[in-house]
């Protein structure tokens, strides 16, 4: 273990299993967990439930400031309107400023933290000595997003799934603000023929690999 604590950072595009792999990893080094997303999920559905339109700038940015990580509702901010919400937040720089200080105050804890996001490794952590890249096809990640909004009682169609994770795709990588992409010293993982046990084989070796060259395991 790290003498400043482990931090594992995990980034990846929507339904990549980062968040699964994430909690996962966060059990076996006992390590707290966030999942980012939650935060612009959240931000986004305060807007909604407040009325306001999702790029109204300074209501977003008051909505970031006043969240608190105990306050969350997962169930909620997990459905499908709020993923696509979540999104277009994200994209507003502003937003992603007031949230910094909250991610890095959590990631530097004395133990260290597991985070997942889009800007974890590039952004938030770049000195982390763990940096994951999650990815599979977009049709794969859509499968399993739509698997996991039915199993929630969501009405499902599949066609509209995917086409939602291209935009977001597109959204996630092209926003001019810490957009989604590999950090040049994270090791990449392509999930897209692995099951979760098998994908988490595989991160657990990476975590391992990397504390090892780092002279750290």
């Amino acid at each position: 273990m790290p003498e400043r604590g482990l931090v594992i950072a995990i980034d990846g595009p929507a339904a990549s299993g980062k968040g699964t792999l994430a909690r996962r990893l966060a059990e076996r080094f006992r390590l707290p967990h966030l999942d980012t997303g939650l935060l612009y999920r959240a931000t986004a559905c305060a807007l909604l439930d407040d009325g306001r339109p999702l790029d109204d700038i300074r209501a977003a940015v008051e909505a970031a400031r006043g969240l608190a990580l105990r306050d969350f509702d997962e169930a909620r901010l997990r459905s499908r309107e709020l993923g696509e919400a979540a999104s277009v937040v994200a994209a507003i720089p502003q937003v992603r400023a007031a949230l910094i200080d909250m991610q890095r105050g959590f990631a530097g804890r004395p133990q260290g933290a597991v985070l997942d996001g889009r800007d974890i490794g590039t952004v938030i952590c770049p000195e982390a000595p763990v940096k994951i890249f999650v990815t599979a096809s977009a049709e794969k990640r859509a499968q399993r997003r739509a698997l996991e909004l039915a199993s929630r009682g969501e009405k499902v169609d599949y066609a509209a799934v995917l086409a939602d994770v291209r935009r977001r795709d597109e959204r996630d990588s092209g926003r001019a603000e810490a957009p989604l992409k590999k950090a040049e010293d994270a090791v990449g993982l392509d999930t897209t023929d692995l099951d979760i046990e098998a994908a988490f084989r595989a991160a657990c070796e990476i975590v391992e690999e990397r504390l090892a060259l780092a002279g750290k395991a």
